[in-house]
Order: structure tokens, then sequence, then C-alpha cells
């Protein structure tokens, strides 16, 4: 696999992320709702969505450096395009309660794909934990955000 190769697969959701990002900057009204208790400050996620986007390329990356099964491909895309439809549909549509069903389908596509990488290519597993745990505690969010306001 050539460098460019690599670099494309590492760098694809974070700069998915980035252009989510630019398209609800505007949209993003997390300081005005009323939030669950543990909820962290604003700053918090974009640093976080950066380390997480960064583990789910690098877990790419190595899971195509020694194998090429398409149906994984295939769920690893479907659950990063249902990754950045989140945000707009939380933060540019404003549809929380949707947004909800949408992260659990989410989550279960995560999961789909964890358990695929697990028997395929363990280290590419591993790295989509905190990713999991991140989506489970931003479930816990969505939820409170939507039933507190």
């Amino acid at each position: 696999m050539n460098l460019l190769k690599k670099l494309f697969y590492l760098f694809l959701p974070l700069f998915g992320g980035g252009i989510v990002g630019f398209i609800m900057k505007d949209a993003i009204d997390y300081t005005t709702l009323n939030k669950p208790l543990l909820s962290p400050p604003s700053i918090i996620f974009p640093i976080a969505w950066t380390i997480i986007y960064l583990l789910i390329g690098t877990a790419y990356l190595i899971y195509r450096k020694n194998n090429n099964n398409k149906e994984t491909i295939k769920v690893y895309y479907i659950q990063l395009l249902l990754n950045f439809l989140w945000s707009i549909i939380f933060f540019n549509l404003k549809w929380r309660l949707f947004s909800i069903i949408w992260i659990i389908l989410l989550i279960v596509a995560v999961i789909i794909l964890m358990k695929k990488f697990k028997i395929e290519e363990k280290n590419s597993y591993y790295l989509f934990i905190p990713y999991l745990l991140w989506l489970l505690f931003a479930t816990y969010l969505n939820i409170g955000v939507y039933l507190l306001n």
C-alpha cells in the first residue's frame, strides 16, 4: 500500500468530521441546552472526536494492511456515514428524538464492525473500544438533552 493511500485511510474520518464540523458550526447550541449530569464542557468534544477519528482511521489502516473483506469494508463506511450524519441530525435539524434512534443504529453498526474486526484483525477491534464507549456516553447525553429540553 502506498503512502498516499495510507494517509487517506488514516485521515478520512478526521477530514469527514471536519467537514461535518464546518457544516454544523453555526447550528451548535450545546451551551444553551439543558444538559444531564456528567455533561462535559464544550471544549472536550473536538478534542475527544479528534482522538477518536484518528483511532478509527488507524484501526482501518491496520485492517486494510492484511485484510480486504468487502463486507467488513462496507460496514466500516456505513458506520462512518452514520457517524457523520448524526451531528447534522442533532445540531442542524434539531431532531433530538430521531438522533437517539440514529445513534443507536450507529452503535449497532459499530458493534457489528467490531465483531468482524475481532475475527479478522484484533488490533483494529481494540482501537474501536474507546469509540464504542464514547458513543454510549454520547447516547446518554443525547437522551438527557432530549428529555430536559
